[in-house]
């Protein structure tokens, strides 16, 4: 005998095809807690970061030097014959490189809005970014790195403006409060 459930106007439905919906969605959900979150630094290279936490300046020197490795290892990642293997690795460097520019970023709105002295290293920031441009754009155009390699241009494009506004500001508010000059934040007045 077939067992089933009893709706109003006497429907049957039967409670397979629920029960079998239920089990794929209990499956399912350990499976997306389970995929892995990308960490674009190493573990000395995030415990650098740390440690340099109390120093502004040296912070964003440690990201800049970071993100001039990523773009170094993508150069020679490109260089490699085209695989499926290398266009994976390419797009996985990419998205990390995207991912370190950002943390750059919010590190210098950070610091920035506290009116840290960052002028020494926003300067070696805007020497070294025109190559980081430079770079992305010799990319060969590929199906697999090309949304990555768009995101990495961008987030490129949107740091390196940042970084000369933040330079110009810094300039300017520096020479307006010599007294602040070289701090590694604003005491409020």
């Amino acid at each position: 005998m077939r067992q089933c459930c009893r709706f109003s106007r006497n429907r049957v439905v039967n409670p397979r095809p629920f029960a079998l919906l239920a089990l794929a969605l209990v499956c399912a959900s350990p499976l997306c807690a389970q995929k892995q979150h990308r960490q674009p630094l190493t573990e000395p290279q995030v415990e650098q970061i740390r440690e340099a936490g109390i120093d502004p300046d040296q912070r964003i020197r440690l990201y800049a030097r970071f993100v001039g490795e990523h773009v170094d290892a993508i150069e020679s990642l490109s260089k490699r014959g085209a695989s499926s293997a290398r266009t994976q690795r390419l797009d996985d460097a990419l998205q990390d490189l995207t991912a370190l520019m950002d943390e750059l970023g919010e590190n210098l709105d950070q610091y920035g809005g506290r009116k840290a002295d960052l002028r020494k290293a926003l300067k070696a920031l805007n020497e070294a970014a025109p190559r980081w441009m430079d770079a992305l754009r010799s990319l060969p155009h590929e199906a697999g790195i090309n949304l990555s390699r768009k995101e990495a241009l961008e987030s490129a494009h949107d740091l390196t403006d940042q970084a000369i506004q933040l330079e110009k500001d810094q300039t300017a508010y520096f020479a307006a409060h010599k007294d602040e000059k070289g701090q590694e934040r604003a005491e409020p007045k």
